[in-house]
C-alpha cells in the first residue's frame, strides 16, 4: 500500500452534503453570492480575502453583539500582528454558550475514577454558574481581574471558568498534579485576584492530598484577596479559605453577561516551559469565539445536541477548546482521572456509555492502545462520527490502526 497515494478515508457525499462546512459554502453562495467547486477553493478565498471571511463567519454564527463594529481588520503596518479586530464590538463568550440551553439534553456529561456517570442540565449549570458569578462580583471582581484556577477537570472547573468569563474577568488554569514552582512561575506573572483550589486529585486510583502545596502556593500570590476549596478527596479545611459549598449557594439571581470589547483577554494559557520560565500567552475574548465557533463546526463538524469528548487535563489548551463544543449546542463530556486506569478501555468505555459523537486524545494514548494491541467490533462505537488526535504527532501505523 502507498500511503502517499491512498487516503485512509474518503467521506461520503451523504455526509458531505449534510456537512456544516457545506452549509456554511451553501449560505456563502446564497447570502454573498460565491459558489467554490471545492474545499481547496474555499480555503484560497478564505486566504486571499481575509476581511471578507472573518466577517462571513460573523454573519454566519450570528455572533451576539452589544456594540456593532467599526471595521473587521484594522492593520496600520500592513501585517498580521497588532492587526485590531472587530473594532466597536462588544460582546461576551459565555453568552453564546448559554444561548443553546436546552432541555432536549445535558450540559455536561461527567465522570471520573471515584464517580459513576453523571449528568448536568442546562437549569443546573445556569444556576450553578449565576451563583459563582454573583459571588465573584461580591469580591470586588470586575472586567479584567485575573481568576486563576487549581482544579481537577470537573463539572465545578467549567462552573468557575464560565462565571469567571461571564463577568469579563480572565481565566487562568493550572492542573492540581503540576508541582508548586511550575504553578508560582505561572500565576505570579499575572497577578490574581482569586483563586479556586482543590483539596487534592486522583489519578491510577490514588488520592493525592495539596493542601501544604496549596499553602506554599498562596503564600507566593501575594495579589489575591480570596481563596475558594473545593473538597475533592475529602472534607479538609485550609484556614482563610471560603468553601465551595458557601459559594455556590450564593443568591445569583438571573445569570448576566458583561460585553467587552472583541480583543479583550478571555484567559491565559502558558507556554512549556523547556527553555527559562513559561510565558504567558494571552488570547483574545472574540478571537476564541470565532475561532473556536469555526474549528469545531467545520473542522470536527460538532453538531448541536451531540456528545463531544476530549481527554484532557486542566493544565492543556485542549481543555479551553473542549469546553468550547458548549458553543456548538453539543454536550460535554468530561473524564477526571488516568488514561490507562484500572486499563486501557477506561477512555473508550466513558466514551460508550457517555453516547460519544467526537472522541478526542493525546497521540501517546492512541499509540498506547495500538502496542497493548486493542480492537473492537464494528459496531463498538455505533454513534462515533470523528476521532481527534493531538499533542505529539501520531505515526503513520497509528494512524492505520485507528482505521
Amino acid at each position: 500500500m502507498n500511503n502517499e497515494l491512498q487516503p485512509l478515508w474518503v467521506p461520503s457525499k451523504s455526509l458531505i452534503s449534510r456537512s456544516n462546512l457545506m452549509n456554511y459554502m451553501n449560505w456563502l453562495k446564497e447570502s454573498r453570492q460565491i459558489s467554490f467547486s471545492d474545499y481547496d477553493s474555499l480555503w484560497t478565498w478564505s486566504a486571499e480575502h481575509v476581511e471578507d471571511f472573518w466577517e462571513s463567519l460573523w454573519k454566519y454564527f450570528d455572533i451576539i453583539h452589544h456594540t456593532p463594529y467599526s471595521s473587521v481588520m484594522n492593520s496600520p503596518e500592513g501585517e498580521m500582528i497588532g492587526t485590531r479586530w472587530f473594532e466597536g464590538s462588544t460582546l461576551n463568550y459565555a453568552e453564546h454558550i448559554f444561548r443553546h440551553k436546552s432541555s432536549e439534553h445535558p450540559a455536561i456529561i461527567f465522570q471520573s475514577e471515584k464517580t459513576g456517570l453523571k449528568e448536568i442540565t442546562w437549569v443546573e449549570l445556569e444556576a450553578s454558574v449565576s451563583s459563582v458569578a454573583a459571588w465573584l462580583r461580591e469580591q470586588g471582581v470586575v472586567k479584567g481581574d485575573r481568576v486563576v484556577s487549581l482544579l481537577p477537570n470537573i463539572p465545578e472547573t467549567v462552573i468557575a471558568f464560565l462565571a469567571v468569563n461571564s463577568i469579563g474577568a480572565v481565566w487562568s488554569s493550572c492542573s492540581p498534579d503540576f508541582g508548586t514552582p511550575s504553578v508560582t512561575d505561572r500565576f505570579a506573572q499575572v497577578e490574581p485576584k482569586i483563586l479556586f483550589a482543590a483539596d487534592g486529585y486522583s489519578y491510577n486510583g490514588k488520592t493525592f492530598e495539596k493542601l501544604s502545596e496549596l499553602e506554599e502556593i498562596i503564600s507566593r500570590l501575594p495579589t489575591l484577596k480570596k481563596v475558594v476549596l473545593f473538597n475533592f478527596i475529602g472534607n479538609h479545611q485550609l484556614p482563610g479559605s471560603v468553601s465551595w459549598q458557601k459559594v455556590a449557594a450564593t443568591d445569583g439571581g438571573h445569570l448576566r453577561f458583561e460585553p467587552v470589547e472583541f480583543n479583550h483577554p478571555i484567559w491565559i494559557v502558558y507556554s512549556s516551559g523547556t527553555t527559562g520560565k513559561p510565558k504567558a500567552i494571552t488570547h483574545s475574548h472574540g478571537g476564541c469565539l470565532l475561532e473556536h465557533l469555526k474549528a469545531l463546526a467545520f473542522h470536527q463538524d460538532v453538531k448541536k445536541g451531540e456528545r463531544y469528548f476530549w481527554f484532557s487535563t486542566t493544565g492543556w489548551m485542549m481543555w479551553n477548546f473542549s469546553v468550547a463544543s458548549l458553543l456548538t449546542g453539543a454536550t460535554l463530556c468530561i473524564y477526571e482521572g488516568s488514561a490507562s486506569y484500572p486499563d486501557l478501555n477506561v477512555l473508550w468505555n466513558f466514551a460508550k456509555e457517555a453516547g460519544s459523537h467526537h472522541f478526542g486524545g493525546g497521540a501517546a494514548f492512541y499509540i498506547a492502545c495500538m502496542k497493548a494491541g486493542m480492537s473492537f467490533g464494528e459496531h463498538a462505537f455505533p454513534l462515533l462520527r470523528t476521532i481527534g488526535s493531538t499533542g505529539s504527532p501520531l505515526p503513520p501505523e497509528a494512524f492505520e490502526w485507528i482505521y
